[in-house]
Order: C-alpha cells, then structure tokens, then sequence
C-alpha cells in the first residue's frame, strides 16, 4: 500500500499537526510500502525559512523512510488573514501537480485545519482516482470567526459551503475530538465515515525528566517555581490572561512564580512589548527550537499552563499540549472548557480554571507552589494516564482506518464491474 498525505506543516517545525502527521507517518512506513509527504518549505510560524532550506519548485527529501516532496509556496509569518490566505491557496496550486509525480499511490490524506490543502486532497483523489480521507483537526473557518480574524462576510459564508461540500466528498473523515464528529453529524455527515483519532503524545520522546541544569541556570530559573507555555502564541490562545496573571502574582509578592514561554506566533511581539511596558519581571519568553531540545523545556516545568480564549467552539477541541505534559508527569492548569477539561477531570492530572479569567489562574498558581505535593500527585496521575494516549497506537489506529477504507472501495468498485 502506497499513501500520499498533503500538508502544509512538516518537521524542522515543531508545532503540533507537523507533529503529528511526521509521528503518524513514521510508524506508517513501517507497516505499508512507501508514505509520502507533500508540504512546503519550513517557515512556521515567522515566516523565515528554517537553516539549510530553499522555497524551491519542487525539492525531495527522506526522513526516517518517508519520502518529502516540498514544492514552493507563498511564505509569510503567521498574521495577517489575505496574507496567510495567499500562503494555503499557493500550496494548494503547488501540492496538485506535485501528487501526479508520485507513483501509484492507493490513497491520499489531506489534513486541516485550512481547507484549501484539503481542496488539493480532493483533487488529487479525482485526478488520481484514490481514495479521498480527510483528517479534521479544526473547524476552520469557524474558527476564523471565533477568534475574530474575520468579520462576517459572504466569503466565510462561502468558505463554510466549501467545507461542507468536502466533508461529503471524503470517502473517510479522521477527527480529533468526539464533538468535532458530533458537529460533522449534527450538520449532516453521515456518521459511519467518520471515526475519532485524538490527539497524543510520543512516549518514547515525552517522559519525566530532571530539569535540564544549564537551561535552569542560562534562564535565571534557580530556586523557581516555574508555570509554562509551550506551543502557538496565536490569537485564538489567548495569552493576554497569563500575561495579567504574571503582572498580578508580581504585585502580590509572589514572583518566585515564574512564567516561561516557548514558541512563536502572531500575537508574540504584543505579548512582549505588554511585558516590557508593564515592567514585568517574572516572565520569560524564548523562541520556538528544535524538535529535539523542546523536551529539555519541558523539564524546566513545575506546571503546564494550556489556555484557549472563552468561545463555544474550543469547547470542542483537546490541544495536544496536553497529552505531551501528561507524558512528562507534569500537572496542568487547564483554562479551556469541554472535551478537554473533562479528560484533565477524569484522570485527575491537573486543574482546571475559567478561561480568560486571570485572577482565579493567578490563584492556583499560588496553591500549586504551596502545595507541591498536591502538584506532584496530579503528574503522577498524568503520567499514568498518558499511556491511552500513546501515539505509536494512535498512528496504527488510524493507518487500520485507511487500509479498511480502502479495502472497502475497492471491493466496491470490483463489485460495480461485475454487474456492468
């Protein structure tokens, strides 16, 4: 079996659905005969090239056996709505003609969150008559309007058609999160094409590590009790809260609490200048690093802090982040609502707090550095519960998905030449 998966993000870059298409594909090639990735150049999220690359027409690369194929795109930071627009429809015009390159594939996947690589999906399951399995990880363009990137207008409305129209022409839907399936049903998707694949973590990178001394002591952590935030610094996060949190822990004379940032994204530069025009000091922010050394940050945490702004919509999600802390036994203040507070609550591996709500974040911050034995034993619980998370079984699950789907077409197809 031959699968071809198109994305837009792809290791050197660390966040997580490069993550997790480069895990899911690394165990994939062990089991089928050849995977191949088309992406684009690495630039997530500034929108600078990564060391040693070129925005190339077409450029091949292997990568722990999968075969990359990177083809130009338009690159821009990640801000800006028309610029990061002309950036997915340019690898969508680019990904197309790429896929008639590679040989024979059984299957294509494409993956969101936006939809224009998962255009080029259904293109290329046309032009290559394949299977067409669509991997939903957000509801763009919903998400557009949640964080408010993009006033109403006739081209959300659009956009959302679009959607729909693609979730129906998918022969197999991947999702996320169980309420990302009830939303697809609720709209009406038929429900046996679509199956849950979480998000997770590797548990072969991802496990309880001392803190990495020489990080402690270039970053001026000594005798910290150190909150992190490692991912995406984007509109939809919300960071302005653990800023406030930061300032107002400060004020209290609590600055042993430190805060750590680590990553990129569009709303970094203001969340820096806040910090350095409020004069807040126990706040450290460094930018994203290689995949290798993120666990080494990682270490660094007495307590993740994952956050999301207060919407309906992210009630639906289950940021990866998650399962990644778990795995590394460290506890979680969890400011996001629904699907994802309730596994924090069911496996008792943190606590969870009203997103955007800063002062009650502020508050437990102050009860988890007095009580480390209360955080200690939410890490336990976390590190326990990660093994059903564990993407290696993840990865299985979902290529049984694809094989299953395919099988099922081509009985289908034998069947409909037989009766013409």
């Amino acid at each position: 079996m031959k699968i071809l998966f198109l994305t837009d993000n792809f290791p050197p870059e660390v966040n997580a659905p490069a993550s997790r298409t480069y895990e899911h594909c690394r165990e994939w090639v062990k089991a089928v005969d050849q995977v191949t990735v088309i992406t684009c150049a690495p630039n997530f999220p500034t929108g600078v090239l990564f060391e040693g690359y070129r925005n190339r027409l077409f450029a091949r690369e292997t990568m722990d056996g999968i075969e990359v194929i990177r083809v130009w795109s338009y690159i821009t930071a990640n801000e800006g709505f028309l610029r990061r627009t002309l950036d997915y429809l340019s690898f969508m015009v680019a990904a197309i003609p790429a896929s008639l390159r590679v040989k024979k594939p059984d299957v294509v996947v494409a993956t969101s969150p936006q939809f224009f690589t998962i255009c080029a999906g259904y293109v290329v399951s046309k032009l290559r008559r394949i299977p067409f399995v669509l991997e939903l990880r957000d509801l763009w363009p919903e998400s557009i309007r949640a964080v408010g990137a993009m006033k109403q207008s006739f081209i959300l409305d659009w956009l959302e058609k679009l959607e729909l129209f693609l979730y129906r022409r998918a022969t197999l839907i991947i999702v996320v999160t169980n309420s990302f399936k009830a939303n697809l049903v609720a709209r009406g998707i038929e429900a046996k094409k679509i199956h849950v694949v979480t998000n997770g973590a590797d548990l072969s990178r991802f496990q309880p590590l001392q803190k990495d001394s020489g990080l402690v002591e270039t970053l001026g952590l000594q005798g910290k009790f150190v909150a992190g935030y490692i991912g995406t610094h984007g509109l939809a996060h919300g960071l302005e809260t653990l800023i406030e949190a930061a300032r107002q822990l400060q004020e209290e004379g609590r600055d042993d609490i430190h805060l750590l940032f680590l990553g990129g994204g569009a709303s970094k530069k203001a969340l820096m200048a806040r910090v350095k025009e409020q004069g807040i000091r126990n706040v450290t922010f460094v930018d994203s690093v290689p995949k290798a050394d993120v666990v080494r940050y990682w270490s660094l945490l007495d307590v993740s802090i994952i956050h999301l702004r207060k919407t309906d919509l992210f009630k639906t999600v289950i940021p990866s982040k998650l399962f990644e802390g778990m795995a590394m036994g460290i506890p979680v203040l969890h400011g996001v609502q629904g699907e994802s507070a309730q596994i924090v609550q069911n496996e008792d591996a943190g606590l969870t707090y009203e997103p955007e709500n800063a002062v009650e974040l502020a508050s437990l911050l102050i009860k988890f550095d007095d009580n480390r034995e209360l955080a200690s034993r939410l890490g336990r619980n976390g590190l326990a519960a990660a093994r059903k998370y564990d993407r290696q079984h993840l990865a299985n699950r979902m290529l049984h998905l694809i094989k299953t789907t395919r099988r099922c077409v081509n009985k289908d197809e034998r069947e409909k030449n037989e009766k013409s």
